[in-house]
């Protein structure tokens, strides 16, 4: 089921089921972007369409409907690879989550397709999507009142890397030295939505 709404003078909201459609849509609206949408904000079940004065919401609407969805990973927006060290304070207890072993967590983390679905929490933060659903893990059930920068983590069904020194509580997998939101970088975010992510082990 898609919704869309209105949102303000100047925006319209589509709400749709689950991810997968968030993603599926965004990736679509990546591939046959519509005249007069300035901007694509994706979120957990919700797409903010940014409009430029003047645009005829009834065609937009209308297009949107139109627009052929395909599973996102059939046509990322782009490609990044990250190197992460996996030594991780929880890496430990992820692979006692999931039955795996430490080193059968890091190949599994390795060899998962993975797609930032949204971003959110600080500036730089992507929701990333995996393909592998033994790494789903629950978060901590307590969280850290310092996570380091670059450190690489698990929650929820998705996987993410804190652009910056932050409390926290997803499960820490390792990290990675790639700054993920650099202000002196066009665009800031290395991490956009769409984006598919290999990770390296080193």
């Amino acid at each position: 089921m898609m919704r869309i709404l209105e949102y303000g003078d100047a925006g319209l909201l589509i709400e749709v089921d689950d991810l997968d459609t968030v993603m599926a849509l965004h990736a679509a609206l990546a591939e046959h972007p519509l005249p007069g949408v300035e901007d694509v904000v994706p979120a957990a079940r919700t797409i903010l369409l940014r409009l430029t004065p003047g645009t005829d919401r009834t065609r937009i609407r209308q297009a949107v409907r139109d627009l052929p969805l395909r599973p996102a990973a059939a046509h990322p927006v782009g490609e990044v690879e990250i190197p992460v060290c996996y030594n991780g304070a929880d890496l430990a207890d992820i692979a006692a989550t999931t039955g795996l072993s430490e080193t059968e967590v890091v190949a599994a983390h390795t060899a998962a397709t993975w797609i930032v679905a949204f971003c959110g929490f600080a500036p730089g933060f992507g929701y990333l999507v995996g393909d592998d659903p033994r790494l789903r893990v629950p978060r901590r059930a307590e969280s850290r009142t310092r996570v380091p920068a670059g450190s690489v983590a698990l929650a929820d069904g998705f996987t993410g890397i804190y652009p910056r020194s932050s409390p926290g509580g997803w499960q820490l997998l390792g990290r990675t030295d790639v700054a993920v939101w650099n202000l002196d970088r066009d665009p800031p975010g290395l991490l956009r939505p769409g984006t598919r992510v290999k990770f390296v082990p080193v």
